[in-house]
Order: C-alpha cells, then sequence, then structure tokens
C-alpha cells in the first residue's frame, strides 16, 4: 500500500508511483493484517446513472472548482527510482560509397572522349576497366557499404569500347596496308 505525504490519501495499486490528485511521489505504508481496508474517497455512482450523466449542483456558492494538479520535477539529487535508460538515438543513415566506380566511368569516358589524343587512352582505359571491375566486387560482398553499379558497368564499357574501336582502327589500317601494297 502507498501513500500521498501531501493528501495522505492512500492507494492499493502497486503500479502507482505518483498522487492521482496533485502529482507527488507516494511513500510505502506497512500494512497490519488485522487493520481494515480502506474507505473509498468517492462513493460508486448508482446502476441507473451513466458516466455521461453525472449528477452536479448548480447551487450558488456551493461549488468551487477543485484546484488544477500541479506537477513538479523530481529533485535531481535524488537517483531515479528505476532502472530504466532512455534508448540511444538511431544511426543516421549513410549514403553507399561509390568513389570507385565513379571514377571508373570518369576514366572511360576521358578514355573516349579525349583519350584517342596521342593514345592517352591506352593508359586510362585498363585502369578505367580494372577499377570498374574491383568496384563490382565491392558491391557483390558489402551492398550497405558500397555502391554506384551503373557507373561501374558503365565504367568497364566504355574502357572496353575504346579497346574495341582501337583495335578495329588498327585491323582497318592492316587491310588498307596490305591492299595498298598489292597495286
Amino acid at each position: 500500500m502507498k501513500r500521498c505525504p501531501k493528501c495522505n490519501q492512500q492507494f492499493t495499486d502497486e503500479w502507482l508511483t505518483f498522487c492521482t490528485q496533485d502529482g507527488t511521489s507516494l511513500v510505502e505504508v506497512a500494512v497490519s493484517p488485522n487493520e481494515p481496508p480502506p474507505t473509498l474517497v468517492r462513493p460508486p455512482m448508482p446502476p441507473s446513472v451513466s458516466p455521461t450523466e453525472q449528477p452536479t449542483l448548480d447551487m450558488p456558492d456551493r461549488y468551487s472548482p477543485p484546484p488544477p494538479p500541479q506537477f513538479s520535477a523530481p529533485p535531481a539529487q535524488q537517483p531515479l527510482q528505476s532502472g530504466w535508460t532512455p534508448p540511444p538515438p538511431p544511426p543516421y543513415p549513410v549514403a553507399p560509397q561509390q568513389s570507385l566506380a565513379v571514377a571508373s566511368l570518369a576514366l572511360g569516358l576521358i578514355s573516349i572522349t579525349i583519350g584517342w589524343c596521342c593514345s592517352f587512352g591506352l593508359l586510362t582505359s585498363p585502369v578505367a576497366i580494372a577499377l570498374g571491375i574491383v568496384s563490382l566486387v565491392q558491391i557483390k560482398n558489402n551492398p550497405d557499404r558500397y555502391g554506384g553499379k551503373p557507373f561501374a558497368i558503365g565504367g568497364i564499357i566504355t574502357g572496353g569500347l575504346y579497346f574495341a574501336i582501337l583495335a578495329l582502327i588498327i585491323v582497318l589500317y592492316g587491310i588498307g596496308f596490305i591492299l595498298g601494297g598489292m597495286r
């Protein structure tokens, strides 16, 4: 049994920790076995009255509204009664890392566009293919951390396209050289 030290109202519910009238922390009270149960503060409503139709007395100067409940925080010196602590905030969502895939695509596009100048694409195209393959392996092994699969595939395709066009040019020049020597 618990008792409110401010209004001396007694509560039999074990789960209550604060007074329902004034919000004061309840104090444990020892119950003797020969003591009668506490009396009710308010008698129950008769069965003929519904909860929405509670009787009221509208006599002038007889009714004063109850004071509003005043809730106060427990003093900071007292430790909390329960061992509950709030859970930590959820982790922030982290975007997947796409740097290798984007670098692969960028080097593949450089190979296709300006890589023809001084055969610069011979350096950037194999790097684009290698970075694309490494990025795809990382994405397959850890998809939560790594992303950018379309970029990696685009880098591999553009790097391979550079080598395919270069091989076609070499074959066409070879055929032209061989056919030009026959005249």
